[in-house]
């Protein structure tokens, strides 16, 4: 099934207005699009996207990401003197710019 504008479900350009079991509505939660944003970007670059868990939490007017991936991909989502970090970061603040929320990525080594 194709959106309007050619976007699947799922897509993280895709508004999701619906709530789920633990209450949150959809991309719509703290972050909105830019925890979507994040989520894509690290399950597309880990070899192991199930392990990828993305948690918001509100600090002084800006929203904090903290991304937790397997142990094995922490080298990809870092990448060579923290340019693929450093790019995610670019990308996510872009996204939390379109709701007008000030976004911080903190990739957490578990």
């Amino acid at each position: 099934m194709t959106i309007e504008g050619g976007y699947e479900p799922g897509d993280v350009n895709v508004v999701d207005d619906e709530v789920d079991e633990d209450g949150d509505q959809g991309n719509q939660a703290e972050g909105g699009s830019a925890t979507g944003v994040l989520e894509y970007l690290a399950r597309s670059l880990a070899d192991d996207p199930d392990a990828v868990v993305v948690r918001t939490e509100d600090r002084r007017g800006s929203v904090v990401l903290r991304l937790h991936v397997a142990p094995d991909d922490m080298g990809r989502v870092i990448g060579r003197r923290g340019r693929t970090a450093q790019a995610i970061r670019t990308l996510v603040g872009v996204a939390g710019a379109r709701d007008e929320v000030r976004t911080v990525v903190d990739i957490v080594d578990d």
